[in-house]
Formats: structure tokens, sequence, C-alpha cells
């Protein structure tokens, strides 16, 4: 297995680029702040981004935590890629994180100024300042699995392929996120609003007579609603409440970006109003 890595002071980028680099140097997986990406799939890692303090995102970032590192490791161990792209603020961290997972010393170091130009990185570094805004190299609907309640917004390019007889372009996929220790603080969506949201969803269903309660749970992974409501007379009951549990899981997700694990819609009764 080759190691290659990317260094660069926080802030300047590199996530923002990993995935074009490893696409231009063949690299198989990255592994960028606690995670283990693969074809924008997150394989196995807690993301440094959703910890509560700087130190707690470093000590993520560099897999101190054995149960973190012991999971990386068998996923790597299970894909056997032949070559793997670090990202670290620098040549220390890298030493940290390779050692931690069991992987042999990079081959080649890149500086994130290798890759971007002047004004990318300072476009990066603003952004970052005034924005408390980071980029994980995998698509929203992976980072929402744990980033519930966080800022979330997806970015896309198309990329050409630089080699083979395929040369369609293909997606590359970002996401963009606010971490509790960004200096802008914690972004936090309300369970009432939430509440607000979904019962709205609902009553534009057809068929819904009345939203009669609608409750939200919480956790680390995403919410789970529960909806009682009461249906129109004549209608088809499950078709009713079907299209109620699909709108609302959209509209709440789409609007809140938050992750919808499961909405439970319940008939508390008939109207024949």
């Amino acid at each position: 297995m080759e190691v290659l890595a990317l260094i660069g002071p926080a802030g300047t980028g590199k996530s923002y680029k990993a995935s074009l680099v490893a696409h231009e140097y063949s690299v198989d997986m990255i592994i960028d702040d606690g995670l283990l990406i693969k074809d924008s799939k997150i394989l196995a890692g807690r993301s440094a981004k959703r910890e509560a303090t700087t130190m707690a995102a470093v000590r993520r970032a560099i897999f101190s935590d054995p149960s973190d590192a012991l999971s990386v490791r068998a996923k790597l161990r299970e894909a056997a890629p032949r070559r793997v792209m670090v990202l670290g603020t620098s040549r220390e961290m890298i030493e940290r994180i390779v050692e931690s997972l069991g992987l042999p010393e990079p081959g080649q170091y890149l500086n994130i100024a290798e890759v971007s130009t002047r004004e990318e990185i300072r476009r990066a570094v603003r952004i970052r300042r005034e924005q408390g805004k980071h980029v994980i190299p995998a698509p929203t609907f992976e980072v929402k699995k744990t980033f519930s309640g966080y800022l979330v917004d997806p970015l896309r390019f198309l990329l050409k392929r630089k080699t083979g007889p395929d040369d369609r372009p293909f997606v590359i996929e970002k996401s963009v996120v606010r971490p509790t220790f960004s200096s802008l603080g914690k972004f936090v969506i309300a369970d009432s609003v939430v509440m607000a949201i979904a019962a709205r969803a609902a009553e534009d269903i057809a068929g819904v007579s009345k939203i009669s309660k609608v409750q939200v749970e919480s956790t680390e992974e995403g919410v789970t609603l529960t909806v009682d409501l009461t249906v129109s007379y004549g209608e088809r009951v499950f078709d009713v409440l079907g299209s109620v549990q699909e709108t609302v899981k959209k509209t709440v997700e789409y609007m809140t970006a938050l992750n919808v694990l499961a909405v439970n819609v319940r008939a508390r009764g008939v109207s024949v109003n």
C-alpha cells in the first residue's frame, strides 16, 4: 500500500481539494479529519468536525481513540487499497495518523500550495475566518448521518476523466458544514420549528382533515417524527398515510438539513366533514 500525504495549515482548502487531488494521483481512499472515505462514501471513523472543542477535534483527527483507529484499520485491511491519501496540517500530524492506523510512511508529501493557487488559498482562509465553514469530501446524504443539527450545504462538480476509454465527465460531491467548535457558535434547530414544518407539510396532503399532534425525538444520528392525524371520510387511509410519510421526510430534510431517521404516521380518526 502506498501513502500520499497532503499537508497545509488549517483552513487553507485541503478537504476542498482532496477529491480532485485523489483523482489526479489515482488515490483509492482518503483519510481526512477522522474519516475514511472511498468513492464519496464514508466507510469508517467519526468526523472531527462534530466535536465540541478544537482540542477534541484534533484528537479525533489523529485517531487517538483506539476504537476509531481499530474500525478504520479493519476497513483498510478489508478493502486493501493500492494508494491512500492522508490529510493533515503538518508532517507531525501525518506521522501521528499513519502510526495510529498502522500505515506505511508516506512516500510523497504534497503541500496545499502545490495543488491550489494563492487566490484559492486566500479565499478558503477568508471563508473559514468569516463564515466558520469547513468542507468534508463526501456527499451531503453521507454527511447528514453524523451531522444532524449542523449547517450542511452540498457542492457538486463535474470532472473529466484523465485516462481510459470512457471520457465522460463524472460527479464529485462535497459538503460544507459549520462545526460546533466554530467561532460563530453552534447551529441549532429547535424541535418546535421541526414540528411546525412537519405539521404544515402534512396538512397540505389531500385526504388529511386535521393534524392532532407532532412529536420529535432527537438523537446524535438524526430525528424521528411521529405525526397523529385525522383522515377525511372516503379516502384510502394507507395511501394518505404513505403520502404524509414521504412528504414530511422530504420537506423536513430539505428545509433543515437534518437526517430524518423515520416518520411514523398514525390515523387517530376519520372526519365526516
